[in-house]
């Protein structure tokens, strides 16, 4: 590799996150499924990078709640056939001139199957190995200072379940995910790509006991009802 840099501009800076399948509650009760990649967690808290006039951001926003299903390689099919559908109805302005169409069943459209939550109104999605049911905790403009201005919102969610795959757990450890089993979808300048197996190096922060991370979100989500 060339230890030589270059000043570049790209449009986008999406340098790889995974996918997530965002489902929420229209108004009239049915379900409106999303795909997007701006999403980062931190203990059983999740931020959502959306445009502050999707479908999906209304109904958080409107109803305070929706689930995050990660899907893996396995969905990327389903996954794809949700690209540029939009629940917005007229489409926005923006979305219309990117190729995208209003459609009402994503579902349906995408081919998979809708599974009741636990302890929020949006379903979860039966295909994707991981599925976590969250409430809406916090919101703020992103680009407030541009001209961007009122069009994206970060939006804080907090984790009350988390429903997984058993077949992605560590062995012997019910409530740790085997990164060596796990393998996500990932989003790299609009293209899908998988992780490679088996670690690239040993890292001294995999030494550290994951139970130090403990949230006290954990407690708190134990005591919502299922």
């Amino acid at each position: 590799m060339s230890l030589d840099r270059v000043c570049v501009e790209p449009s986008i800076l999406y340098f790889g996150t995974p996918v997530v399948l965002i489902s929420t509650e229209n108004e009239d009760g049915t379900a409106n499924l999303a795909p997007m990649s701006s999403a980062w967690w931190l203990g059983w808290r999740c931020m959502l990078g959306l445009s502050a006039n999707s479908r999906t951001t209304e109904n958080l926003l409107r109803a305070g709640s929706c689930v995050l299903n990660l899907p893996s390689v396995n969905e990327v099919s389903a996954v794809d056939r949700l690209a540029r559908l939009t629940g917005s109805d007229p489409v926005p302005e923006s979305k219309r001139a990117r190729g995208y169409r209003h459609e009402a069943r994503k579902f349906e459209a995408a081919g998979l199957t809708p599974l009741a939550s636990l302890t929020v109104a949006p379903p979860r999605v039966l295909e994707c190995p991981v599925q976590m049911e969250a409430v809406l905790a916090d919101w703020h403009g992103v680009g407030e200072d541009s001209p961007w201005k009122g069009g994206l919102m970060a939006i804080e969610v907090r984790i009350l379940r988390v429903h997984v795959d058993p077949e992605i757990l560590m062995d012997g450890h019910p409530n740790r995910i085997d990164p060596d089993k796990w393998r996500p979808l990932i989003m790299s300048f609009q293209k899908f790509y998988g992780l490679a197996s088996g670690q690239v190096h040993g890292s001294r922060l995999g030494a550290i006991p994951e139970a130090s991370y403990r949230s006290p979100d954990m407690d708190r989500a134990r005591s919502t009802e299922a």
